[in-house]
């Protein structure tokens, strides 16, 4: 009699088992026999895995596992540390019936008869996938900040090494100016001083260039033709690549002029050209092409026309996954020391800025095009001046006493060379402070042009002092930054430094007061 009874609370024992198990569908929980083959299935397994009973009762359960991890053989393991330790415990990817994968937190305990004796496993599978990807949205986000930190950090130190290398290059290119002007009529003793002049110009250029990456300077979009900028750069292009790359170019007659700014064109082609060098070890083809194409609706572009120019390479081409990242800021596939991962970053900014974007299209083996999609200009946009015209430098406002203020001993005596050259009378000052006091003592000044970055008094401030001593004294800001700090006058007058005499006579005509223009002063 109490065996039957024995015997009838184990069947309602096992039967509230298989109900609890029936029950729940947010775990996966089925048995293994002792050779990891699946001797019971729950509705939270067939949930979430996919497959019925029928269709997964006797497989083994490293069917589950993915094709690495059956390699590895981490299932079999997984089993010998239950069996050994008694509980195997960890996460990983799983593998649904439809071939998708989810993240799965795993239990495995193994049973044993009286005797002690194995005769299989219990397995519990949760699925959390929708943690991991919590997880993953987290961590981006963390690596998001952490580059927006580092683009800060990159921001705030070229902004500082700009202020020193525009007042070093303004010091050569002052001297190297007024130099081309004194020296007797020998063409070989001039082009030597052109040449150092575009040198230091092209230096002026680069530091300009990031700061646009740093500080999203404002770009200055005019109407060019597109196969003459880069014809212009051939010899460039041939000097920085190196003869193990062949260079070739593909432009229709009658393409029309685009809208951008092209100092920061010739950069980014200059770097998509450095990249596919780079992805071509040794040696190959580089095409730099050009197609005009009407866009009546594109993801990042606005209906009308654009000239796509592209830069192609027969390299090692870049998997999906490099392709996706490889406009990221600081993401480079190259080694230590060898790139910076700002290049492309910088051509899509700048092209996105101009309306424009930048696609890359790539896959291994099979090289890589850089297209790079730009609005074509409109009629009666303005042209980009020759950089050969070095036009015959006019004052235009007679001659003007001019307050010359600057920190740097070096830029201070280049500017006053260059305005005592136009045929103006200058006072010099290395302070905010000795300026306030010539204003003060020489009320006959008609302009005042300054540095921005000095300490104790910067140029902003100093303009805001004369302004509320003098209103009527024009100040014109020279400086290497991109923008004012916050707090300073926005509307002032500003002189990008390095300058070149050209583009000083032309401020000081633009800023100098009427009166003097005209030639009305009583001294």
């Amino acid at each position: 009699m109490q065996q039957k009874e024995r015997f009838a609370a184990s069947s309602s024992d096992d039967a509230r088992y298989r109900m609890l198990i029936e029950a729940v569908n947010d775990y996966a929980i089925y048995m293994l026999d002792a050779d990891g083959r699946i001797s019971s299935w729950n509705p939270g397994a067939r949930r979430f895995k996919g497959y019925e009973e029928s269709e997964i009762l006797g497989e083994h359960f490293s069917r589950f596992y993915t094709p690495e991890d059956r390699e590895s053989g981490l299932p079999k393991r997984a089993l010998a540390i239950a069996a050994r330790e008694g509980k195997f415990e960890g996460e990983g990817w799983r593998c649904r019936k439809d071939g998708t994968r989810f993240w799965a937190y795993v239990v495995i305990d193994p049973i044993r008869d009286a005797a002690g004796k194995l005769i299989g496993y219990a397995k519990v599978t949760r699925d959390l996938t929708e943690r991991k990807e919590a997880e993953r949205a987290l961590q981006e986000t963390r690596e998001a900040l952490f580059q927006s930190q580092k683009m800060d950090a990159v921001g705030q130190l070229t902004g500082g090494i700009a202020h020193d290398f525009n007042n070093l290059l303004m010091a050569v290119l002052g001297s190297l100016e007024l130099l081309r002007k004194r020296l007797p009529a020998d063409p070989k003793m001039m082009r030597l001083v052109d040449n150092a002049i575009q040198g230091a110009q092209r230096g002026a250029g680069l530091t300009q260039r990031m700061l646009a990456f740093a500080r999203r300077q404002e770009l200055k979009p005019v109407a060019f033709d597109v196969a003459g900028l880069v014809r212009g750069m051939t010899d460039l292009l041939h000097s920085s690549l190196g003869a193990a790359a062949r260079i070739e170019t593909d432009f229709p007659a009658g393409l029309s002029n685009i809208l951008a700014d092209p100092n920061q064109l010739e950069l980014a082609i200059l770097n998509l050209a450095v990249n596919a060098r780079d992805a071509m070890p040794n040696g190959g083809s580089i095409v730099i092409a050009a197609r005009e194409e009407n866009v009546a609706a594109a993801p990042d572009l606005k209906a009308g026309r654009y000239v796509c120019l592209s830069v192609t390479d027969d390299g090692c081409g870049m998997d999906e996954a490099t392709r996706r990242r490889a406009l990221e800021p600081f993401f480079t596939t190259k080694g230590v020391g060898k790139g910076t991962g700002l290049g492309l970053s910088v051509a899509d900014g700048m092209l996105r800025q101009s309306g424009g974007k930048l696609v890359l299209k790539s896959s291994s083996g099979e090289g890589t095009t850089a297209e790079l999609w730009l609005p074509v200009a409109a009629a009666g946009t303005g042209h980009a001046p020759d950089k050969a015209d070095i036009r015959p430098i006019d004052a235009r406002q007679g001659p003007l006493i001019i307050l010359a203020v600057d920190d740097d001993a070096l830029v201070l005596l280049n500017t006053v060379a260059m305005l005592e050259d136009l045929g103006h009378t200058v006072f010099e000052a290395s302070s905010a402070k000795r300026a306030l006091e010539i204003i003060r003592h020489q009320r006959r000044v008609d302009l005042v042009i300054t540095d921005h970055a000095m300490p104790n008094m910067s140029g902003s401030d100093l303009a805001a002092a004369i302004k509320s001593e003098r209103p009527e004294l024009p100040v014109i800001l020279a400086t290497g930054y991109v923008e004012l700090p916050p707090g300073a006058d926005q509307s002032l007058p500003t002189l990008s430094k390095p300058f070149r005499q050209q583009q000083l006579a032309d401020a000081i005509a633009r800023n100098v007061a009427p009166r003097a223009a005209r030639g009305l002063r009583s001294r």
